[in-house]
């Protein structure tokens, strides 16, 4: 597994007393002589999902110490915060715990 992958594990598992959290796999694959993209568009958070407390979604884009969001990823993480939702880049768990409970 990637550094990455492994911090998205750590964060749903560091999250898991105070959020219900998803994630989902994007991808192309070769079938025969064509490719199929899978997932959601470019851009969207690596984790997603709800606090236990009251429901309110939140995104997180996970990065690890050197990582950079790309522009659509920042994009969606300001639409996101536009319309009500807890957003943000998280390079830790603790990161990931204060954007969940919108500290």
């Amino acid at each position: 597994m990637n550094k990455e992958t492994v911090l998205q594990n750590k964060i749903r598992v560091g999250l898991s007393d105070i959020a219900v959290t998803f994630r989902i796999n994007v991808g192309t694959f070769k079938v025969g002589d064509r490719y199929i993209s899978t997932g959601v568009p470019a851009g969207f958070s690596d984790i997603f999902g709800y606090r236990r407390k009251d429901g309110k979604a939140f995104f997180i884009e996970v990065k690890t110490e050197t990582g950079r969001a790309t522009e659509r990823q920042e994009r969606f993480i300001k639409k996101m915060i536009q319309n009500g939702a807890l957003a943000g880049i998280a390079r830790s768990v603790e990161e990931a715990r204060r954007i969940v409970n919108g500290s």
